[in-house]
């Protein structure tokens, strides 16, 4: 009996155990296989999960997605996900998308339309004629916007900003629908991480092919600097992009058809946004936006 105990206890000592920095529970359902003396033990399944505080509260049901791998370009499922209804399975309001999309073209946008007005024309220092004695109207300068070829009033003078800033929750509630219409329409990937075996720029198209990724691709990690392999196979390709997870945007989500997330990147963008939506100072968000205001 004892030896059966000792051989139970040698077993269970070699059986390594995943631990994850997001993850709360990890459950393995796989069996250990004894062959030829030797003890094969499979990879064990992430079930990434977090206790929330308003889980008593949540109308929706929690949102789970698979964890998918970039080792290899058939797609290989490493385990599940569950991710918040309140960032993930939001209302998709065309409206927020669209002040959203237009904000962040408008604040990037500069018109450098220009037209001269009377004080930058050249020549006009003389009067053109008499005041007096001509019979004709009087005039001081051949600039005039009267006259042909003189300066232009009221104009356009570049450069001319056209930035304004969009109402704090209309830029959350941006993200909370892009973030669920991506997940909605099965076009939100999560990822153990960025690492690929190869620099080859082929080996991202393939995989693109190979899993319906679609033509043009946003990969998101938390930190600035990605992984060499991924850097460098992605430089060439202007479909491809990569961003720290501190840069994501509606208008960025829109313009790729593919969205792919590390499994810290999505915890860090949904503990980001949780946090704003049920913040304690709202008000103080709300009110009207000075230049001055930190």
């Amino acid at each position: 009996m004892s030896i059966i105990l000792r051989n139970i206890l040698t077993k269970l000592k070699k059986y390594p155990g995943q631990v994850s920095n997001f993850c709360s529970v990890v459950n393995t359902t796989d069996n250990v296989h004894e062959a030829e003396g030797k003890i094969n033990i499979p990879t064990a399944p992430i079930i990434s999960t977090i206790n929330y505080n308003d889980e008593d509260q949540m109308y929706q049901q929690k949102r789970e997605v698979w964890i998918d791998s970039l080792d290899t370009i058939e797609e290989k499922k490493l385990g599940l996900m569950t991710l918040h209804p309140a960032v993930f399975a939001d209302k998709p309001r065309l409206d927020t998308l669209y002040e959203n999309v237009r904000w962040q073209r408008m604040y990037r946008f500069v018109n450098y339309a220009h037209v001269k007005n009377r004080a930058e024309r050249r020549g006009g220092g003389r009067k053109p004629w008499p005041q007096k004695g001509g019979g004709r109207a009087r005039h001081g300068s051949i600039n005039s916007p009267l006259f042909k070829g003189g300066g232009l009033a009221h104009g356009p003078r570049s450069p001319t900003v056209h930035f304004y800033m969009l109402p704090f929750f209309s830029r959350v509630n941006g993200l909370t629908a892009a973030l669920s219409v991506k997940l909605a329409q099965d076009d939100l990937y999560v990822v153990n991480n960025l690492e690929i075996p190869s620099k080859d720029p082929k080996y991202i198209e393939s995989l693109m092919e190979e899993r319906n990724w679609g033509p043009s691709l946003l990969l998101v990690d938390t930190e600035d600097i990605m992984p060499e392999n991924i850097t460098i196979a992605t430089d060439e390709l202007k479909h491809v992009n990569l961003m720290p997870a501190y840069g994501l945007n509606v208008y960025s989500m829109l313009k790729h058809s593919t969205l792919v997330l590390t499994e810290r990147a999505v915890r860090h963008v949904e503990s980001k946004l949780l946090y704003q939506l049920y913040r304690p100072d709202t008000k103080a968000l709300t009110s009207r936006f000075k230049l001055s205001q930190v």
